[in-house]
């Protein structure tokens, strides 16, 4: 492989912007994907659609442009979209190239191993997506060895699965939409609920996304937190499957989709779950009310003509704590993603407690040379979705610019 100025690992959304900026700024690139263009959309399940409208498809230098704003596009029209982006900005991908490790390099700069090779380069540019690691509590290792188990990401639709009923773990936007799904096809569908906040798919004639990002939500950085663990939280709760509809407990309950608890474990083929059911819609509820505040606030700011925004509606949180994993066909965890990064960058000091980068701007703190793009709440909430990376992408840029000599 040899030695590269600068090397951007990963050719989803945030990599592709990344080589976007670079090129603009002059800088001689290259761009290394384990497998293909868009990967990791190429994994997700079959009737996968994106959550955010079209319109916020925002990558620099090639903004949403069909006939469908307020659509949501399916998996395999992302991967479309995102092959026409590469191939527009002439993106200098390497395709098949699996890097394995990143670690700093005697003199300055760093040195990757690939399935190709060693290469050596001045600046390193992670850009291998916000969701890296499937995580599973704990718990999951109590189940019956002989009951199928599989993490979100190895899901692709309901005639895949066994016959039987299917218990699904976690109940953030994955959890929610798979589990809608199921019920849709006649499955019978167990959901082991945690906390998620939630809001209508509409509000007065805008989408909910539209306000969030009107209303400066989006916008939110870290520090806003209550604590930096609140970045693991679940992203707001909806859907754009059938042109977008809203999508939480409360509309699953109303399908006959069975809520529960947190799962906490299962003794043979006996699962048991926390009485907690209750606590985790109020969790959700106080979020809700939040998010309509500020949406209210806006209102009022421009003023707008009011809008009838109805209160959460009554809630039945009677819940069974025990549930007969007898015939049941298979168990689903959707319990969210965790960085993955410190696993195969050897670079010490350079991720907090939660995996996460420590750096100013996308660039390490720590690591002279390594910065990131892509990452959930690198520097705004929407850092990981299309509204977000191309903002992120031209600041990331121009601190490599800086450092590959290249002015501001």
């Amino acid at each position: 492989m040899g030695r590269s100025e600068v090397v951007v690992v990963g050719a989803g959304p945030a990599g592709l912007a990344m080589s976007c900026e670079l090129s603009r700024a002059g800088v001689e690139h290259v761009v290394l994907e384990r497998a293909r263009v868009a990967q990791t959309w190429r994994g997700r399940w079959d009737s996968f659609c994106l959550v955010t409208p079209n319109w916020t498809l925002q990558l620099p230098d090639f903004p949403y442009d069909g006939d469908d704003p307020d659509g949501f596009m399916l998996r395999d029209e992302v991967v479309a979209y995102l092959e026409r982006y590469a191939e527009a900005i002439e993106a200098p991908v390497h395709e098949g190239v699996d890097v394995t490790a990143v670690r700093p390099r005697a003199g300055g700069g760093l040195t990757l191993e690939t399935s190709e090779g060693s290469l050596d380069a001045q600046t390193v540019v992670l850009a291998t997506g916000a969701y890296q690691r499937a995580h599973r509590p704990a718990a999951a290792a109590t189940l019956p060895a002989d009951l199928l188990q599989i993490d979100v990401e190895d899901y692709r639709n309901p005639a895949e699965l066994p016959a039987g009923p299917v218990l699904v773990v976690g109940s953030g936007q994955s959890g929610c939409q798979i589990a809608e799904e199921l019920h849709r096809a006649g499955r019978d569908v167990h959901l082991a609920c945690g906390r998620a906040p939630w809001g209508p798919r509409r509000i007065g004639d805008r989408d909910l996304v539209w306000w969030a990002h009107q209303t400066g939500f989006l916008d939110q950085s870290v520090s806003a937190l209550p604590d930096p663990s609140a970045r693991r939280a679940a992203n707001v709760l909806a859907t754009g499957q059938g042109g977008g509809h809203d999508l939480h407990l409360r509309t699953l309950q109303a399908m006959g989709v069975t809520l529960l608890g947190h799962f906490l474990g299962a003794e043979g083929r006996r699962a048991r779950f926390a009485p907690d059911l209750a606590e985790s819609v109020a969790w959700g509820d106080e979020r809700h009310v939040q998010l309509m505040g500020l949406v209210r606030k806006l209102v009022a700011e421009r003023g707008m003509a009011p809008l009838d925004i109805p209160p959460p509606e009554p809630f039945d949180a009677a819940a069974p704590e025990e549930l007969d994993l007898a015939g049941f066909g298979a168990v689903i965890f959707a319990a969210g993603f965790r960085p993955d990064h410190a696993s195969w960058v050897d670079c010490a000091g350079t991720f907090d407690e939660l995996g996460y980068p420590i750096h100013e701007d996308g660039a390490s703190v720590t690591t002279d040379g390594l910065h990131f793009i892509g990452v959930h709440f690198l520097r705004k909430r929407k850092s990981s979705i299309f509204l977000g990376i191309g903002e992120d992408a031209a600041v990331v840029a121009g601190r490599v610019a800086i450092r590959a000599g290249r002015g501001a």
